[in-house]
């Protein structure tokens, strides 16, 4: 029984502790999403960063240091609990709601603006949760 309550402590724990969300700047990310793992520039002028905090990795792509896309996953590749999906997407809401609209075996969610979808699936070999912006033509496509 102790076990079970110090696993469910901590599964909370790490839901709870997503703060950072979509546009927060590089230095608010990091003071959310701890231990740089890895930095790498791309070809169109965005940075991509690989955190790790407790049990968790964050794959967050920045434009003019601003997160445009953020993935959330387990180090170990396991699956994201139900709470843990609901948190990230909360922290994601931007004053708006996440509604479900899943396509086939993929989970996925359209924020209520608009401005923001969400996709559970497979990132790098392990399930991630990704929410990501969407330009306006993006936005066209999905609504």
């Amino acid at each position: 029984m102790k076990r079970l309550m110090v696993l469910v402590f901590a599964v909370f724990a790490a839901a709870s502790s997503i703060s950072a969300r979509l546009g927060d700047s590089s230095d608010q990310i990091e003071n959310s999403y701890g231990e740089i793992l890895q930095r790498r520039l791309r070809d169109n002028g965005t940075v991509t960063m690989v955190y790790k905090k407790d049990r968790a990795l964050f794959f967050v792509t920045f434009a003019d240091d601003r997160s445009i896309s953020e993935s959330y996953s387990h180090v170990k590749g396991t699956d994201l609990s139900e709470r843990e999906i609901m948190g990230f997407l909360k922290a994601n809401a931007a004053r708006g709601e996440w509604r479900a609209s899943n396509t086939g075996t993929t989970r996925r969610f359209i924020r209520s603006d608009g401005k923001a979808e969400a996709i559970y699936e497979s990132v790098n070999g392990r399930p991630a949760l990704t929410v990501r912006e969407l330009n306006s033509e993006q936005r066209r496509g999905v609504q």
